[in-house]
Parts: C-alpha cells; sequence; structure tokens
C-alpha cells in the first residue's frame, strides 16, 4: 500500500528526477583505474549519482548543498537542458523528452536583452508565442505594476538599477503563466536589504497562484525562509540527497522576521548539523584539487 501510495504521489508531481545519474566525458583518455564504476570511463566526471527529488503540485521546495555539489545540474535536468546518462524525469506523470515547455527558468544572471525596454523584455515571451503586441505590452504593464516598476517600461536595462532588473526577472517569466518555477540563487548578487526585499515579493508572487518551485541556493537561511520543503544534497562527486525537512513555519511570512522565530532556529540548526559535515568536505577537496 506504502508504494503504491508513493507511485501515486510521483505520478501526480510537477517534478519527478527517479534515480538520476548525470556523468559528464572526460576529453582526454585516461587509464582505467581499480574502482572505476562500471560504465563510466577513466577521467569522466559523475556530478549526480542515482538521486531522487520529488516537487509536488503547488509546492516550494528548495536545494541546498555545497558549491559545486550539482545543484544546478539537477535543475538543468529538471528544465530539460541536459540529459541524464540514467534515471527518469516526469512532468505532471509524463516523461520528459527535450525542453521542458512546463516551466520557466531564472538565472543567476540577467536575462535581459540589452537593445529592448524594459517592458518589451517582459513581453518577448509572449511575442515570440505569436501574441499580439498591443495585448502583450497590456499585459506586460500589468506585470511591471505587480513587481513595484510601474513607469520604468521605457528604460532599458542600463538605466536600471541592480534591484529594478531582478524584479523584471519574475515579470520576464510569470507572464508567461509556467506551471513551473526554476531558480537557479536568483537573489545571490543582491546585497542583504535588496535580497530580504525581493524574497518577500517572490512569496508574494507565488501565493498568488501557487506554481510549483524547485529553487537552488547555498542560503541555508533563504531555503528555510521561503519553502515548503528543504533538500539537502551531500558533497560531490556523485552528489545524492541526503536529508529533507518539512518546514511547517506558519504562512504568509516575512523573511525576515521568521528568521527570529524559534521555529525558525531550530529547523536551522536541524539542517545544519546535516549540512556543515558535507561543506567542510566540499571545502577540503577543493584544498586538495
Amino acid at each position: 500500500m506504502t508504494s503504491m501510495m508513493s507511485s501515486l504521489k510521483s505520478a501526480a508531481a510537477a517534478i519527478n528526477l527517479s534515480k538520476i545519474t548525470c556523468t559528464f566525458a572526460s576529453l582526454a583518455k585516461p587509464v582505467a583505474r581499480p574502482g572505476d564504476r562500471p560504465g563510466v570511463g577513466a577521467g569522466d566526471y559523475t556530478a549526480v549519482c542515482e538521486a531522487s527529488l520529488t516537487v509536488a503540485r503547488g509546492e516550494f521546495v528548495s536545494v541546498v548543498g555545497p558549491t559545486g555539489c550539482g545543484k544546478s545540474t539537477l535543475l538543468n535536468i529538471a528544465a530539460g537542458l541536459i540529459a541524464p546518462t540514467a534515471g527518469e524525469v516526469t512532468v505532471f506523470g509524463t516523461p520528459l523528452k527535450g525542453i521542458n515547455r512546463h516551466a520557466g527558468y531564472l538565472f543567476q544572471s540577467d536575462a535581459l536583452l540589452p537593445w529592448m525596454s524594459a517592458v518589451d523584455n517582459v513581453i518577448v515571451g509572449l511575442i515570440f508565442r505569436g501574441i499580439r503586441r498591443a495585448d502583450a505590452l497590456e499585459r506586460g504593464h500589468q506585470w511591471l505594476a505587480r513587481v513595484g516598476l510601474s513607469g520604468h517600461g521605457h528604460k532599458y536595462p542600463h538605466q536600471l538599477s541592480g534591484g529594478m532588473k531582478k524584479r523584471l526577472s519574475p515579470a520576464q517569466v510569470l507572464i508567461n503563466d509556467p506551471d513551473i518555477l526554476l531558480m537557479d540563487e536568483p537573489f545571490s548578487a543582491l546585497d542583504i536589504q535588496t535580497r530580504q526585499l525581493m524574497e518577500n515579493e517572490l512569496l508574494d508572487l507565488w501565493s498568488a497562484d501557487r506554481k510549483s518551485v524547485l529553487f537552488i541556493t547555498h542560503d541555508l537561511e533563504e531555503a528555510i525562509s521561503l519553502s515548503d520543503r528543504v533538500v539537502v544534497l551531500s558533497a560531490g562527486p556523485e552528489t545524492r540527497p541526503i536529508g529533507e525537512f518539512a518546514i511547517t513555519l506558519p504562512r504568509p511570512r516575512d523573511v525576515a522576521e521568521v528568521r527570529m522565530t524559534p521555529g525558525f532556529l531550530e529547523l536551522h540548526k536541524q539542517i545544519w548539523d546535516i549540512l556543515k559535515a558535507e561543506v567542510q568536505k566540499g571545502y577540503r577537496q577543493g584544498l586538495a584539487a
């Protein structure tokens, strides 16, 4: 019965990564060594090994782990930008073949076209899909208002502050109404005050229609503040999930205020107790490289 319920949950999930392995082939051809895994050539790098991860419909899941452990690799697999070496990816129960058309992707860096105005950057996806420009502009200005950029639609990226550019990014993605949001450390370059403002804006936007979110971050406090669930990855190579924590803090949340609550502090301690050892392991590996 348990396995049947698990299968039903996975089939209905927005994203289901099942026993994912991702190996990057080496250009060099070194001599095979004792202990090399079957099917993996000498010198090849296995970033992810038999990792399983599920994001339910409407769920906000954050993934944390040491630098270079393979977090972005998992996100790119969920996006269909990388095909796994082994394992299966399903999106709303259907095997993923090619690009994930249900997903919008927010990158670490801005994805703004410098020759386009702010509003034209926001509506570019609609235009590519054949939406009439007048209709796209109307929706674009509505989204600029939702992210606090009314009156700035005529400006070009070089005329906008870093925080304003970051506000454009969710509008640029959400205007296309994706079912899934894939987010790769979208606020990492911001100062702490602007970052917390953007995190609260993200929660406001997310709470309006509850997209399924897979959020990658190095910041454990950010992960706890935003999420319904936090997944901890091991240090690489051959990373895999080693911990999973339900975040039961009440919503709505203010990301600054929630960090001072006893429940937050207890969750932080529990997760850091597991994550700390992996961060130290990754650091030692970096020194030895």
